[in-house]
């Protein structure tokens, strides 16, 4: 007579099991994330969210891109035409200045001649300035005048402004590491050590410190805040350490951005709380722990990036096609954006009003089906992690709705540190802590000129030599957006 075991003999084996199958589902996602990662593109394989609006635009949609199109090429058309001109005659040869017809030579100017447009390349060149003071002496033997000399930016200095913003704009803005700086100005017959490129960077770091630190300060004090951070590797003894570049960025009322940059050698919340500690209003990131520091009570108010959910899902999505579904939801959500931008209405009480008709009900609907389907899914996988990071933060989440100024993601910030991260490829890391806190400081005011429209190595040129004399209680005219609409003024 066979004996049977009872049921609870084999829970060991069915919890062991379950535990297996987690582990399984989990690997399983984490080899097909490598896979994507190493052998297809590193973007998501899944539309962008712009690309998915872009195919449900109507034919008044196609058309309004259409125009826009148009607008920005004659714009550049306009600019090309005010690019320094130089004409080029070509005479006709000395064996050609006759009549094909009937070969009379004193043939006659016709009108202006046949004229073409070719843009033609002339490679930079430094040139080696020497300047001669003029020197007078009265009769008496007494008085003597001297004409002033040139600005510099340090006393006895040997380069200008102009050559010190071309090298802080070729690293910054360019991504240039400073020894290839130094081969292409060797190339245009000007030996330079990359030592001494590396000397005025930091040069410049320091004679703009004031300007930086009080870009810094401004974005602060803003009622909306976009921050994120980035790995950025530290020199040391035979190895290299890992620091940290935190951006900082916020929009001002008449729509101009302003992005700070804050280095550290952690990534604890000590950097945050340094910028932010003390102020108020709405701080956009991700679920990073480090912000915790400034989203207390008495601080900032913590708002949530669909982006990072929508990520999360789609991770999940090759396992399991329920994600599916959150992603057409996230969709919707950027729809309701997509309307209030086509309105007109982005960041007033009318797009409030949509947000609260029309994303709403979709928050409602996505919250009940995340709920219901989280006990259906192994904590440890993908689905199951991604549906408990996005109710995790689910408040931080919805908080877009109760106030129009507020995003729906972090793309901001994460794109501001697109040109550190092109930058962390090309020259790898950096010397040292007070290297890296340079470059932050110079990587926010070129930065902040590029989204604005301005041309940092002018900026700079300009900025560097009045920073030293310009009174302390007018540095904000010094900023970029304040120095643009200054230049702006007198030119008019």
């Amino acid at each position: 007579m066979t004996r049977q075991l009872p049921l609870d003999h084999f829970c060991p084996w069915r919890e062991e099991a379950e535990e297996l199958r987690e582990r399984l589902t989990a690997l399983e996602a984490k080899t097909a994330t490598l896979e994507r990662h190493v052998f297809g593109r590193k973007a998501e394989r899944l539309p962008g969210i712009q690309q998915l609006l872009q195919r449900e635009q109507t034919d008044e949609d196609t058309e309004a891109r259409r125009q826009q199109a148009l607008d920005k090429r004659r714009e550049r058309a306009a600019r090309r035409a005010e690019a320094p001109a130089r004409q080029v005659h070509h005479l006709v040869p000395e064996e050609q200045r006759r009549c094909p017809a009937c070969g009379n030579n004193e043939l006659k100017e016709l009108g202006q001649g046949r004229t073409t447009v070719v843009y033609e390349y002339i490679p930079a060149r430094l040139e080696r300035q020497v300047h001669v003071q003029e020197t007078l002496a009265c009769a008496c033997g007494k008085g003597v005048v001297t004409a002033p000399a040139p600005p510099k930016v340090v006393d006895r200095g040997e380069y200008g402004p102009g050559f010190i913003a071309h090298v802080v704009g070729s690293k910054c803005a360019d991504s240039m590491p400073l020894h290839r700086l130094a081969q292409r100005l060797e190339r245009g017959g000007v030996p330079m050590s990359r030592s001494t490129l590396t000397d005025l960077f930091h040069l410049a770091a320091e004679v703009l410190s004031p300007v930086s630190v009080r870009l810094l300060q401004h974005i602060a004090r803003a009622e909306v805040v976009w921050a994120d951070e980035t790995p950025l590797r530290v020199l040391d003894v035979k190895k290299t350490r890992k620091g940290y570049l935190w951006t900082f960025l916020t929009r001002n009322e008449k729509g101009e951005w302003l992005i700070g940059y804050r280095f550290s050698m952690g990534r604890a919340g000590k950097t945050p709380k340094d910028v932010l500690g003390g102020t108020t209003g709405a701080l956009v990131v991700d679920a990073y722990t480090g912000y915790n520091t400034v989203t207390v009570p008495t601080g900032r108010v913590r708002v949530g990036c669909w982006a990072h959910v929508r990520r999360k899902f789609f991770d999940a999505l090759s396992k399991t096609p329920e994600a599916g579904t959150v992603l057409d939801s996230i969709l919707a959500l950027y729809r309701v954006e997509h309307e209030a931008l086509k309105a007109g209405v982005v960041r007033t009480l009318a797009h409030r009003a949509l947000r609260q008709q029309k994303s709403r009900p979709v928050l409602e609907a996505l919250h009940a089906y995340l709920t219901q389907q989280q006990p259906l899914h192994l904590p440890k996988g993908p689905m199951g992690q991604a549906i408990a990071y996005a109710l995790n933060q689910w408040d931080a989440l919805c908080r877009f709705v109760e106030d129009e100024r507020l995003p729906l993601d972090n793309n901001r910030s994460e794109g501001a540190l697109r040109k550190a991260a092109v930058g962390r490829k090309n020259f790898l890391f950096v010397g040292h802590e007070a290297a890296g806190e340079n470059l932050a400081g110079l990587y926010a005011l070129v930065a902040t000129c590029e989204v604005n429209g301005i041309n940092p190595e002018e900026y700079l040129a300009d900025v560097l030599l009045r920073v030293q004399t310009h009174p302390n209680s007018r540095l904000d005219e010094l900023l970029p957006h304040e120095w643009k609409r200054l230049r702006a003024a007198d030119s008019s």
